[in-house]
């Protein structure tokens, strides 16, 4: 933020320099006094800033991958789409703790053989989520309350049957984590201020804007005793698929970084962090349509 007097008026305004590429300046007059909301406009500035180097390669991509898939016969979509669900479901089973490795899940997802020695859960689990992503990535259905209740139903039915497809009536905590989810009195509330939202952006934003932070706003509500973490992600790729974008695996290897964007967000009350890490993935993923 900058004064900047003139006569006997100061006058202030958000200020930002850009040394990206092409220098650019950006400018927003706030008045002649600090606005009582300065944190968020500062937010909002910072945002608007982001947007004007994400939108224009999103919408390459987008453009590109179309383009692309037009080109390829059904039969190997389908073949490809099981292949992404097989690394998918291995990286989004691994980062919540699985013991199965990839080779593992290539046996038991594309052979059918239950690998030794692995609890019995783990499998389970696997099996499940690969069957559901397949569904939920062909499902018409919009999002919604009863729609993803019924996704972490049908995840933990078989394994966690007593908080399977049930929005929580109590507290939890997040393991290593400095945030600490919201009270289970404001779940319900919560949850349905995040579908309000939802159907209010979905065809404002930019689908892959989108499909982060309804990723991190439904994560930081953390509505079910567990697996809102798998939850979240099916949603995410829900969304990007809605819309003809490419699909985003998140790499176990990456589970750090992840990590800590959420974290940074959740603790700032900031969308930035987590938007700026999920963009930066995303644009590295699919480079190849840039």
């Amino acid at each position: 933020m900058v004064k900047r007097r003139k006569g006997n008026q100061d006058y202030y305004y958000l200020y930002h320099d850009s040394k990206k590429g092409t220098r650019k300046q950006h400018e927003v007059y706030l008045g002649k006094v600090i606005p009582e909301d300065i944190e968020e406009r500062k937010k909002e500035f910072a945002l608007e800033i982001e947007r004007e180097e994400w939108l224009p390669a999103l919408e390459k991509i987008h453009k590109n991958y179309k383009k692309e898939q037009n080109k390829i016969p059904p039969s190997i979509q389908e073949k490809n789409l099981k292949a992404f669900s097989v690394k998918f479901t291995y990286n989004t089973q691994r980062i919540e703790g699985s013991t199965l490795t990839l080779k593992d899940t290539i046996l038991l997802l594309e052979d059918g053989l239950t690998p030794s020695n692995r609890p019995s859960k783990d499998i389970k689990e696997t099996e499940i989520h690969q069957k559901l992503f397949l569904e939920v990535i062909k499902q018409k259905e919009d999002l919604s309350l009863n729609v993803v209740k019924k996704w972490h139903k049908r995840l933990f039915a078989q394994t966690k049957p007593d908080i399977a497809g049930l929005l929580r009536d109590y507290d939890v905590g997040i393991g290593g984590s400095k945030f600490m989810p919201p009270s289970h009195t404001s779940v319900n509330l919560l949850v349905n201020g995040f579908f309000k939202w939802y159907n209010t952006n979905k065809n404002k934003l930019n689908p892959v804007e989108l499909a982060s932070l309804a990723h991190l706003k439904f994560v930081t509500i953390h509505p079910f005793g567990d697996g809102n973490g798998r939850t979240t992600r099916l949603m995410m790729n829900h969304v990007l698929n809605k819309f003809d974008y490419p699909l985003l695996d998140i790499d176990y290897n990456d589970r750090r970084s992840y990590y800590n964007a959420l974290e940074k967000s959740q603790t700032r009350d900031d969308e930035l962090p987590f938007l700026k890490w999920f963009m930066k993935r995303y644009l590295k993923t699919y480079k190849n349509y840039l």
